[in-house]
């Protein structure tokens, strides 16, 4: 709306053009409606009513909805100060209603959680992942992230184990293979070879749940005991690995991760930037021994400089030389025990950390998962845990849509509105805008 502003000049005065001042508001108000509602009794005995207009689900409506969930999960706040808020504003509500509208109906937003995910991981080149803890139900857990430039998938569960990750990545629809892809999971991962062929025995295998899958290997003498080693976890890594494969979730994606050992699976990257922590934060008690640690630092960040840039514009021949510089700098003996010690560590994982070289179009750290994790700790820090499954659901679910909402650069407040079935607004499903070229 523009303006005008009359103002009385003194004589003389001259126009010199005019100029604009823009002021930005905001309107909040509360509209109660009160609807009535005829009742009959029928000659059967039944008492019938007169429905409610359409889009009319609950006492509350679409727009106070997509204020406490904008409120609660973009401006992290709390369900208590969130009930204040809307008391100031007039609304009549509890405590108890604001966590039903957060929990309550959410079931489509898990569902499309979950699509995200399968298209994120169908489309994309390459994932970074991490993850943190999350307390649920009074019990210590752990939240992963999965994503890219494009999505984020956030999921609670107890255990940050290989064997959850592999679940994680069939996006809730697990399913277990048996074939040439988990043979040679099995026998990588030292599974003895007389039990990997009794389980491989015949055709190919596949189960679609959990239980089945149990029985299988109940029969074949494998009983589930503690540690990592343990043949039952092997086995069921191998089959969710084999199912994987079979779906072709991951052909041809790189897994880029901090270095954490359920992370390493297939085509697997890890992160410069902690590989360089690790340099950084290792104790030098002597000058000669600080020098020698910043001198091979000053080596690895200008290596990591010189990768970057040479991602811009690839060239295989500038790569055997990267290669070459990496070598240099972790087979170096510096005389600094627990130094050459970890470059040897460093050095024994040359192809996770030169998987750039083949593919330039990843990034060299896991800085998008840093930031994307964040927020989860931040709700951990205001809110502690949730308490039950389905306010987990919905806090991971709702999570993963507005970070993917703003990797997409869709506003989510606009996607709220579409998914509450507010008029004038439409946001196609995330997974669609996913898997588009």
């Amino acid at each position: 709306m523009k303006s005008a502003i009359l103002v009385v000049l003194r004589p003389g005065a001259r126009f010199l053009g005019r100029t604009s001042f823009i002021v930005q508001d905001v309107t909040i108000g509360v509209r109660v409606i009160r609807y009535s509602r005829d009742r009959w009794r029928l000659p059967d005995g039944r008492v019938v009513m007169a429905p409610l207009p359409d889009g009319i689900d609950g006492h509350f409506g679409a727009e106070l909805q997509r204020l406490v969930l904008s409120l609660y999960h973009q401006g992290q706040s709390t369900v208590e100060r969130i009930v204040a808020m809307l008391r100031d504003f007039g609304v009549s509500i509890s405590k108890r209603q604001v966590v039903r509208i957060l929990t309550g109906k959410v079931g489509a937003f898990v569902a499309e959680a979950q699509q995200v995910l399968r298209a994120g991981l169908a489309s994309a080149g390459w994932v970074s992942v991490d993850d943190t803890g999350a307390r649920h139900a009074g019990v210590n857990g752990v939240c992963t992230q999965i994503g890219n430039d494009r999505f984020a998938s956030f999921t609670t569960t107890r255990s940050k184990s290989r064997l959850n990750f592999l679940q994680l990545l069939h996006g809730g629809s697990a399913r277990w293979a048996l074939g040439g892809a988990s043979r040679a999971y099995m026998l990588e991962r030292g599974l003895a070879i007389v039990t990997t062929n009794a389980l491989h025995g015949g055709r190919p295998k596949r189960f679609d749940d959990a239980a089945s899958w149990e029985r299988y290997l109940l029969r074949h003498g494998l009983e589930p005991k503690d540690g990592p080693l343990d043949p039952f976890r092997i086995a069921s890594e191998g089959a969710l690995w084999g199912g994987l494969v079979e779906a072709q979730t991951l052909d041809d994606t790189v897994i880029l991760s901090d270095g954490a050992g359920q992370f390493a699976l297939g085509e697997h990257a890890r992160c410069w930037v902690h590989m360089e922590r690790l340099i950084h934060t290792l104790d030098a008690f002597t000058e000669p021994q600080r020098r020698k640690k910043e001198l091979i630092r000053s080596g690895v960040w200008s290596l990591y400089t010189d990768i970057k840039a040479w991602c811009l514009d690839p060239d295989p021949q500038k790569a055997k030389q990267f290669a070459r510089r990496f070598d240099r700098i972790f087979r170096t003996k510096t005389g600094f025990v627990t130094l050459d010690r970890l470059l040897a560590r460093i050095h024994a994982d040359r192809p996770s950390f030169l998987k750039i070289l083949k593919r330039p179009d990843i990034p060299l750290h896991t800085n998008g998962s840093e930031n994307d994790i964040r927020s989860i700790v931040t709700r951990r820090k205001i809110s502690g845990g949730t308490k039950s499954d389905k306010g987990r659901n919905a806090r991971d679910a709702m999570l993963s849509v507005r970070i993917t909402c703003r990797k997409l650069k869709i506003s989510f407040w606009d996607y709220l509105g579409d998914r509450l079935a507010i008029p004038g607004i439409i946001i196609p499903p995330l997974q669609d805008l996913i898997a588009a070229p």
